[in-house]
């Protein structure tokens, strides 16, 4: 781009700050595919809750776009908050776990790789790269990747080096501090506003965790609406219903500023969580990249986006560090080895595949949590699992069976060899963590695997001490 004179960017700077939108970007956390009552595919009925009332996501759906297809990075929430912030998948940031993997000394078969468990310096955040642009940024809620916080990785503003725990003490009118953020957000938009500077905001909700914080009377209301239902998933019910009333607040405040014209808002979950109802279209939950456990409600809006519409190609979480930066008019190219893609084109109706440097998406997560140490890969309508304690591998044609309930593998052993090729090639480039063999692994005494984390591990470690 020309240089152009100081003067001149005096002049410019602030014109080009009005033509540049704003981008909100909405995160839940644990929040299954069928966990609101939005329906994610248009063919699936069961894709939405049968009980959970989420009327303003229903609205925002209705004025934007939805995406059948779109995935968190990792079936478990740090590795796809580090995903996201930095356009590259967890494995090859080589933080593929949430809470600490395990070690030998648990005795399990394998031993899986271990995680950096901070976000280095080196690299370039979403955040840092809407900084470079003019954009005011801010970061609330849940940042759980270290570091030092996200004002040290290009948010001007934010709550701090936040994990879980520190939702815990909101409760009452403010369950896990859904209006808080809210209300810091809706200051930091407005001061954007008045400074004539676009802003970039992450609202890192912490719902749907802590569910026994919901308000009452939510809660309540969920166990007249589901009388058969254990506590835990009358709690998810409510602050669900919480969150959404928190993500209306927030849009009615875009609306009043006047801002809801130039602003773009994306809503996603950081994995998938296992929940909803029984007839569930989906296996596998967090901590597994069965669909269950990676596969998301994703919805965007903004100018140009038709409403009611929808997109049927496979996005994933790390798109977004291009798709965000193309939206500001960045024109430098993304930082080196980022791996997603911008997907702005399918926003307005061009349902080609997001362009990426690999045709394949990979969800590498070795390690024993909703299943044994296992990784997958998708390329077109193909997904295979591979699992490293057998060897073994499952093949699903995803466009015909979205529960993975018929493996293939074996009827179609050239496609099976051609896709787990690929996987190890891909691992192999990126310097991916592989679980190895356990010298101390008694086969006589094999351990219980704790399903959904090390709670036990975590003690002690305040970003990581609660439920990953």
């Amino acid at each position: 781009m020309k240089q152009l004179p100081f003067t001149l960017l005096l002049i410019a700077a602030p014109l080009f700050a009005a033509n540049q939108p704003n981008i909100v970007f909405l995160l839940s956390d644990d929040q299954d595919w069928t966990e609101t009552s939005v329906q994610m595919h248009p063919d699936i009925p069961e894709a939405k809750s049968p009980h959970i009332q989420t009327p303003n996501l229903e609205r925002f759906a209705s004025q934007g776009m939805r995406f059948s297809q779109a995935y968190a990075p990792a079936p478990v929430c740090a590795p796809t908050r580090i995903s996201l912030q930095t356009g590259k998948s967890p494995a090859q940031m080589h933080w593929t776990k949430a809470s600490r993997p395990y070690t030998a000394a648990d005795g399990l078969k394998l031993i899986p790789p271990q995680n950096i468990r901070n976000i280095p310096s080196s690299e370039i955040t979403i955040g840092e790269r809407l900084q470079s642009a003019g954009y005011a940024t801010a970061h609330y809620g849940k940042w759980h990747i270290g570091g030092g916080g996200p004002e040290l990785h290009g948010y001007d503003k934010s709550d701090g080096d936040t994990g879980n725990g520190d939702a815990a003490p909101h409760k009452g009118d403010n369950p896990v501090d859904i209006f808080g953020m809210g209300k810091r957000a809706a200051a930091f938009m407005a001061k954007s506003q008045k400074d004539g500077k676009p802003f970039f905001i992450q609202m890192s909700y912490h719902a749907l965790h802590y569910p026994e914080n919901a308000k009452p009377q939510t809660v309540a209301k969920y166990r007249k609406l589901m009388p058969r239902s254990n506590e835990k998933a009358i709690g998810r019910a409510a602050i669900a219903e919480n969150l959404d009333e928190g993500i209306g607040s927030l849009l009615r405040r875009l609306d009043e500023l006047g801002l809801s014209e130039n602003t773009y808002v994306f809503f996603m979950s950081d994995n998938g969580g296992g929940g909803g109802s029984s007839n569930r279209p989906l296996s596998g939950g967090k901590g597994d990249v069965r669909e269950g456990g990676i596969r998301v409600p994703f919805i965007v809006r903004g100018p140009g986006i038709e409403p009611n519409s929808w997109s049927h190609q496979a996005v994933v979480g790390f798109d977004l560090h291009n798709t965000f930066s193309e939206l500001a008019g960045i024109e430098k190219p993304a930082p080196a080895n980022t791996e997603g893609g911008s997907f702005v084109h399918l926003l307005k109706g061009d349902e080609r595949p997001v362009k990426r440097p690999r045709q394949e998406l990979v969800f590498h997560f070795p390690h024993y949590q909703g299943d044994t140490p296992h990784s997958a890969i998708m390329m077109g309508n193909y997904k295979l699992l591979h699992f490293y304690e057998t060897g073994t591998n499952e093949l699903y044609e995803l466009s015909k069976d979205l529960k993975e309930s018929t493996n293939l593998a074996d009827r179609m052993p050239e496609k099976a060899a051609d896709l787990r090729e690929r996987l190890e090639s891909y691992l192999t480039a990126i310097g991916a963590g592989i679980p190895e063999i356990n010298p101390q692994y008694d086969p006589s005494e094999p351990p219980e695997i704790r399903r959904g984390g090390n709670r036990d591990r975590d003690r002690g470690d305040r970003r990581q001490r609660d439920r990953d």
